[in-house]
């Protein structure tokens, strides 16, 4: 994955990789150059013989120079343009001239695309429309300002590739919450999803137990972020409309229990990720210093890096810490707060003219009538789902690992899980666990007679359609992503992190800064594989390469790398272009900018304690515990204080009326 990072880290970096057999010259550059932000120029060199390269601006002045090898490719970072007149490029490889016309904007304008996206979803509720607008904004620079080509690369450069991306695992999530839908469609119609409200109604009488069994389910899928959202959202979303939860609330419920707890469980998707992000930096730092600390560095093991940096990650502890406690509390603030009255009220689980990220519309989620009322026909759907999911994760892990066992006891078992989790494909499973999903529902549907294939088929279809909404957004939202990269929005906001700052405001800047750039990007992913191997090192540089074999500042660099981990989920909790809060809205069929703007505030109040009491805190030495628990308290007073209690609503009095 390429990756922009800045000049402190990169100056003078230039790489030899070989190519393939054509071997021909090539010079590529960035779709958009941005005023004193580097970027690298990749350069291919001849068949047969080295190269001498020179890069010059359009003013003759000397840029960078170095040479190529035969077949190779040289990569040449830290090229920086300071202004316009200096393009376009001539990068003389040899004998042959090339020119990098790419267009020119100042630094600034590459967040303008997410923030007009994010501003004008806020301002105006409706995201398909702002999201477009963003996109269009990012495309126009692309195309050099021509308003026309920006128009036509909306489509074929952004919006057709975020859609058709299998690399990225883009196609899979489409089908996967496709395919997820459709089995929701059927085990509505076959009275499955009543059948549950019914089982559940003795046990989740109140608002209270309802949410905080919401909750506990987040907790108990924890091994993948998207399945977690889909399948919990989806699943509980009747129970909690019987009980007049807010759609908002249950998308807070269920999003902020998803990506936190799948990075702080060491078996899931998310580690495998984090810990080759993580060795990548480890190396990087070991060569920046000598002696002990290098030794040390360099001896360290990523996953053992990984789980301590657990005890660090203040954000997603504290926001599932705030989900138990605003559900057990039965207390609520600001947006969020209101949107719970309005449905204990009876005044609807969405507000009026909300435009639901589902369709949940009685045509979908009615059962057929004399349907049996079955609690297993969703059960057994939606287990099989988890199940089969895991078991792809685990063969797909072997087979990436080759064969081999786990040592002996309950640890060997325990590293095996890991190991194989780690290197599993994150994204097939969830394709075959789907899929299953729907051929259970449809066999029980039709071994029980409820439904004639047709009707499956109908069923099947019409949940499919309820999600097409959802995937709208969330194709815009991968596009917008992508012209984010284009226009260099995360190179920008990562040089926040140069200059000479205090070793112990390190973790909060580099907290603030992942943030800034999940909410601004809409994917903690790229966030921490851009940020990651940039902030070990340069915690290790700014320590001045001491200090972490004897302990005394090994805390900063725990919390520095933890905060990108941290930092990347609060940004994605924030924003409205991720896509997983896209998710989230979509399977609790809530309107999604009602989502964002309900969450926003617990996200920030979170984010905040957080900052102060765990980033700058633990940095100055405060212990995690005290930091953690301290952490909690506040949320509680918070709550207690500011929070409005929410009157309680009893459920149906008995299992029939439940149904």
């Amino acid at each position: 994955m390429f990756l922009r990072t800045t000049h402190l880290l990169l100056m003078g970096t230039l790489t030899a990789i070989p190519v393939g057999a054509s071997g021909q010259e090539a010079v590529e550059g960035p779709r958009v150059v941005l005023g004193s932000v580097p970027f690298t120029l990749t350069v291919h060199g001849a068949d047969e013989v080295s190269s001498l390269v020179e890069v010059r601006s359009a003013e003759g002045t000397l840029i960078a120079s170095g040479t190529v090898g035969a077949r190779q490719v040289r990569e040449f970072r830290d090229v920086v343009v300071r202004s316009r007149a200096e393009l376009p490029l001539e990068v003389r490889v040899g004998g042959t001239v090339h020119t990098v016309t790419s267009p020119f904007a100042p630094a600034w304008f590459s967040i303008l695309p997410p923030l007009v996206a994010i501003a004008l979803a806020l301002i105006f509720k409706e995201v398909i429309t702002a999201l477009l607008a963003g996109i269009w904004l990012g495309a126009l620079a692309v195309a050099g300002y021509n308003p026309i080509q920006a128009t036509w690369r909306l489509v074929d450069q952004y919006i057709v590739p975020a859609l058709g991306d299998t690399d990225g695992g883009h196609t899979q999530i489409v089908v996967f919450s496709l395919l997820l839908g459709g089995m929701v469609g059927m085990i509505s119609k076959n009275g499955g999803t009543l059948g549950v409200v019914r089982a559940v109604a003795p046990l989740a009488r109140n608002r209270r137990r309802g949410k905080l069994a919401t909750a506990a389910a987040g907790l108990a899928i924890f091994f993948d972020d998207y399945a977690n959202t889909l399948v919990v959202g989806n699943t509980m979303r009747p129970v909690t409309d019987r009980l007049k939860v807010s759609r908002e609330k249950l998308a807070y419920l269920v999003d902020s229990t998803a990506a936190p707890i799948a990075a702080l469980v060491p078996v899931s998707t998310w580690v495998g990720y984090e810990i080759s992000l993580i060795g990548g930096g480890l190396t990087a730092a070991a060569g920046t210093t000598t002696g002990a600390d290098a030794a040390f560095l360099a001896g360290l093991s990523p996953y053992t890096v990984f789980i301590q940096t657990i005890p660090y990650l203040f954000y997603p502890i504290l926001a599932m810490a705030l989900v138990f406690m605003t559900s057990y509390m039965n207390r609520d603030f600001g947006p969020m707060a209101r949107a719970e009255q309005r449905a204990a009220a009876g005044g609807g689980v969405h507000r009026e003219g909300a435009m639901l990220a589902t369709d949940t519309s009685a045509s979908f989620v009615n059962a057929k009538e004399g349907a049996p009322k079955r609690w297993w026909n969703a059960g057994l759907p939606v287990l099989t789902v988890v199940l089969v999911v895991l078991g792809g994760l685990y063969a797909s892990g072997r087979a990436a690992l080759g064969e081999g066992s786990a040592s002996g006891g309950l640890a060997g078992v325990f590293y095996h899980l890991r190991d194989t989790f780690g290197a599993a494909d994150p994204f097939n499973p969830l394709l075959w666990g789907s899929l299953a999903g729907c051929l259970v529902a449809a066999a029980l549907s039709l071994g029980q007679r409820i439904l004639t294939v047709h009707e499956c088929v109908g069923a099947w279809l019409g949940g499919v359609k309820a999600m097409m909404i959802a995937m709208v957004i969330l194709t815009l939202a991968w596009s917008l992503g992508a012209v984010t990269q284009d226009v260099g929005t995360a190179g920008y906001l990562s040089q926040l992190l140069g200059g000479n700052l205090p070793l112990f405001l390190l973790p909060a800047v580099v907290f603030v800064t992942a943030g800034a750039m999940a909410f601004a990007t809409g994917t903690s992913w790229t966030t921490m594989a851009i940020l990651i191997p940039l902030v070990i090192p340069l915690t290790v540089s700014l320590a001045g390469g001491t200090g972490f074999a004897d302990g005394s500042v090994y805390g900063i660099l725990l919390g520095t790398t933890s905060s990108v981990l941290a930092g990347a989920i609060w940004g994605d909790h924030c924003s409205p272009i991720s896509d997983t809060t896209v998710l989230s809205s979509t399977a609790a069929a809530c309107d999604h900018v009602d989502h964002v703007r309900t969450q926003l505030p617990y996200a920030v109040l979170v984010g905040v304690i957080g900052l102060a009491l765990g980033s700058v805190g633990t940095a100055l030495g405060l212990p995690t515990w005290i930091a953690l628990a301290a952490g909690v308290a506040v949320l509680a007073v918070f709550l207690r204080v500011f929070g409005t209690p929410v009157p309680e609503i009893d459920g149906p009095a008995t299992a029939e009326d439940a149904a």
